[in-house]
């Protein structure tokens, strides 16, 4: 989810059927009304779209049919959630577990965040489906530093993240972890992160796509190898560099 291949447009790669989810059927009209009213935010630019992410905010936080995804209701950013609504945790409540092969397992609150040493990026985010968001400012802690505060263990190859929205789940190698241009974030766009954006924090891998980087992010778990996350089961790829659909293997470098 870094910079766009200068070369050209990155293709979007197709996109495997998300699971079922019950809910209420969208009737025509309504459909026709919301693309309208993306189609429009888009005309319109950032205002516009600020202001309908004001009104369609109480439907993109409980939109179970998966429509939503197609507005630009987040600010600058789409709306996506494999599980049909915006999950919350308050800034109090939120706490980071960090499992598996580590020396000192550990639970870190928002607060415990933030008294680490904290990292800012300015980054375009790249979308798989082809929108992406001109320099956007990252601020959290870099991945390397929360790892190295639980130590990680000889025998650990891989670092496998789940949300707690309860369904999603990515991974990384240990060595693209421990990337300067990967993080666990808690601000956007110089302020916190909301739940939309899959705050209070959630893990943002610069040179990736943005499926890479776990929304709502609940642990960091060190394994000996890396599992497939949730759209990598269904076809994505595991290495997800910007540009490779370019012949670029890491972008980034």
């Amino acid at each position: 989810m870094d910079t766009a291949d200068p070369a050209g447009p990155v293709q979007p790669a197709q996109v495997p059927p998300a699971q079922p989810i019950e809910g209420k059927p969208v009737g025509r009209r309504v459909f026709l009304g919301m693309l309208g009213a993306g189609a429009a935010g888009i005309l319109w630019g950032a205002k516009a779209s600020d202001g309908l992410s004001k009104i369609l905010r109480p439907l993109t936080e409980h939109d179970s049919t998966g429509l939503t995804s197609l507005l630009p209701t987040a600010g600058r950013f789409r709306f996506y959630s494999v599980v049909g609504f915006s999950p919350h945790r308050s800034n109090t409540d939120y706490r980071l577990n960090i499992t598996g092969l580590v020396d000192r397992p550990a639970t870190l609150s928002l607060a415990d965040l933030q008294a680490m040493p904290s990292t800012r990026l300015v980054k375009d985010f790249q979308c798989v489906t082809g929108w992406r968001v001109p320099q956007v400012p990252w601020t959290g802690v870099r991945l390397a530093d929360v790892l190295d505060h639980a130590g990680v263990q000889p025998s650990a190859r891989a670092v496998l993240f789940t949300s707690f929205d309860g369904s999603y789940t990515e991974s990384l190698t240990l060595d693209q972890a421990r990337r300067d241009d990967v993080m666990v974030a808690y601000a956007m766009e110089d302020h916190p992160i909301s739940a939309a954006h899959g705050g209070p924090v959630r893990l943002y891998v610069a040179p990736m796509y943005g499926y890479k980087s776990c929304k709502w992010l609940d642990t960091i778990q060190l394994a000996p190898k890396v599992v497939p996350g949730y759209w990598e089961q269904g076809g994505y790829d595991v290495d997800a560099w910007i540009g490779k659909s370019n012949g670029r293997s890491d972008p980034a470098v």
